[in-house]
């Protein structure tokens, strides 16, 4: 059980690495822009992309997880969990 976790907790620090290094990929791209230089639209795209991405699966994974364990308010559950729960 304790390896079980060790790596799920392993696996969700990838996607935060990745919504880390995104970020930083963004910022760099806008003080190079402040300090003089253009502007890299396609970095800064990207590390957008990186980041929302990461975003998206560690909020995707929170969420099912609570879902799971009963811990999301009604009117933010799916409909079909509301239905297999009725009946």
């Amino acid at each position: 059980m304790i390896y079980q976790r060790l790596f799920a907790l392993l696996l969700l620090c990838i996607p935060g690495a990745i919504a880390i290094y995104g970020w930083t990929w963004m910022r760099d791209v806008f003080f190079d822009y402040m300090g003089g230089e253009g502007f890299n639209v396609l970095s800064f795209l990207g590390g957008l992309a990186m980041f929302l991405i990461a975003l998206t699966f560690l909020g995707g994974f929170l969420y099912y997880r609570d879902e799971k364990k009963n811990l999301i308010q009604p009117k933010l559950r799916r409909k079909s969990a509301l239905k297999d729960k009725k009946s």
